[in-house]
């Protein structure tokens, strides 16, 4: 039997579980110009899965890198989503 199947939906279950609170604090604290960490976390991730022949390794430096890549998109939903008022805006932060 293999198991990497279950184990990678797993790890990916909890990596994008993960990042929605990270996505929400990143914003709250840097704004969405945070985007560029991302960018580099995420294609550093997806450059090193190529590099892993253990395929669990491999394959949750895949999720990793693409759950950052998609963080992208999510700060921006994000900044609209407090403008919105549905989440509260960093009251430390000049106004826009």
């Amino acid at each position: 039997m293999h198991w990497f199947g279950l184990l990678i939906g797993l790890l990916s279950f909890l990596i994008i579980g993960l990042f929605h609170p990270i996505v929400i604090k990143c914003e709250y604290y840097f704004t969405w110009r945070i985007w560029p960490v991302f960018l580099i976390g995420g294609l550093a991730c997806c450059i090193a899965s190529l590099f892993f022949a253990h395929p669990l390794l491999s394959g949750a430096l895949g999720v990793l890198g693409f759950s950052m890549l998609w963080s992208i998109h999510e700060l921006k939903e994000q900044d609209q989503r407090v403008q919105k008022g549905w989440f509260p805006a960093n009251p430390n932060r000049t106004k826009r």
